[in-house]
């Protein structure tokens, strides 16, 4: 049997494709990645804003056209938007065959086997509060030298523009003896690099251990022989401690780099959105970080277009963004969820309104990224090198500052043969936008 996956969506959802991947290869079954010869299709759908809503939905009818036209027999729906919508996708997609709740991954062999030997519609659905899913074998898709380790399920912020909390249900931790078996096991099959994901890591451990266990497992991940690089995504401001800084610090391991999603910096907006922070206080952590670990590379991402947001607002957060100046910085347009706080707010603006401040905030950040790319010139970091380039002496690869797939690349010049995976010293001799250009030290 030929299963092909299509994971859409998040880091956190990527953990879950390849978890059901290492169930379904435990039950014989083999995998390809072209839908024209697959007999199974899983796509692991997402809803998080309405962009993403629609690239499930599209992939779902795309997928639907290979079961009525070529070898596919079951289709199957997975992830956030099955969650959410499995009644309307059972109506309105009548080619997706089966759905698979986000509680529900550990049941994806029993969907494929009953849904082929039985063509009914069928569900499988758990309440969202459950212990999650974990400790299963995951089949790492990421090319084998880093690994995501997601630590925790769900999120009990309820953010007022977030739908998170009732697809993915409230806040539960994840074992840390579990944990440190999936981290060991990560690390046997190639893992050199492990990158902590959840909605919210730095609350690790309150639900499980009556408080924050963050340093702690970071410290036990550390001992692990054979892992180079740790990475933290996903830090909420207010719950950055003293002692969560203190081991970044000290661990040579960790990597100086902390991804901090603050959404916006105006303080009428972000009580608006329900965030636990002011400017302030971001201003606060944010200086604290810097002082504590001068190297760090700093994450965020913002909203812009939030309901109510006044021009004022958008020069507030441009000033706060030019002062501060983030490594790296993404930015969102407001997407208005049904079923969340925000959608009902008065003051929703006009689309062409939100692009216009999301342009001027991704200008003002490709300047401040620019900036410091040439303030690199000249200085020697470790990269780790992700592939060649075609046709010439020269690798590409990451810095510590790079998370994959959201940040900055490197260009290494090298008469050396290198390979995916390896770690490397590289002195860097310019850049090109966001990207560093170096040459490996011999």
């Amino acid at each position: 049997m030929k299963i092909m996956f299509v994971s859409l969506g998040c880091d956190k959802n990527l953990v879950d494709t390849e978890m059901m991947l290492g169930m379904l290869a435990d039950a014989g079954m083999e995998f390809t990645d072209d839908e024209t010869q697959a007999e199974v299709i899983v796509v692991n759908t997402c809803c998080f804003i309405g962009d993403a809503k629609e690239e499930s939905i599209q992939t779902l009818i795309q997928m639907g056209v290979q079961k009525e036209e070529g070898n596919c027999k079951v289709l199957i729906a997975a992830g956030c938007l099955a969650q959410r919508y499995h009644n309307e996708i059972a109506q309105q997609i009548p080619e997706v065959d089966a759905i698979l709740g986000t509680m529900a991954i550990d049941r994806i062999v029993e969907a494929v086997d009953s849904t082929l030997s039985d063509k009914k519609h069928k569900a499988f659905l758990r309440d969202i509060d459950v212990k999650p899913v974990a400790g299963k074998r995951q089949i790492v898709t990421t090319g084998g030298h880093y690994a995501y380790l997601k630590i925790a399920e769900g999120c009990d912020k309820h953010c007022s523009y977030c739908i998170i909390p009732k697809v993915r249900g409230r806040y539960r931790s994840i074992e840390m003896e579990t944990l440190l078996s999936e981290a060991a096991a990560l690390v046997e099959g190639g893992a050199k690099e492990l990158i902590l994901v959840a909605q919210e890591t730095t609350l690790y451990g309150v639900d499980l251990y009556g408080e924050k266990r963050l340093p702690e497992l970071l410290s036990k991940l550390c001992r692990i022989s054979g892992l180079y690089w740790i990475r933290i995504l996903y830090c909420y401001p207010e719950e950055i401690t003293d002692e969560l800084i203190d081991v970044i610090a000290r661990e040579p391991k960790i990597c100086h780099y902390l991804d901090i999603p603050i959404q916006h910096a105006a303080d009428t907006v972000l009580k608006r959105m329900g965030r636990r922070t002011d400017q302030s206080q971001l201003r606060s952590v944010i200086a604290k970080l810097r002082e504590r670990i001068p190297d760090i590379c700093l994450r965020t991402t913002l909203i812009t277009g939030f309901p109510g947001e006044t021009q004022d607002d958008h020069e507030e957060l441009m000033a706060f963004v030019d002062e501060t100046e983030f490594d790296r910085l993404g930015v969102f347009t407001y997407s208005q969820e049904e079923d969340t706080p925000a959608a009902l707010f008065d003051g929703q603006i006009a689309e062409e309104v939100k692009k216009d401040r999301q342009a001027d905030l991704m200008e003002l950040q490709q300047e401040i990224a620019f900036e410091k790319a040439e303030d690199m010139s000249g200085r020697e970091v470790l990269a780790i090198i992700e592939g060649k380039v075609a046709d010439e002496n020269a690798y590409v690869g990451r810095t510590y500052k790079d998370a994959p797939n959201v940040d900055g690349l490197i260009f290494v010049q090298s008469d050396v043969e290198l390979m995916t995976g390896d770690f490397v010293k590289v002195r860097i001799t310019g850049s090109y936008e966001y990207d560093l250009i170096g040459e490996l030290i011999s």
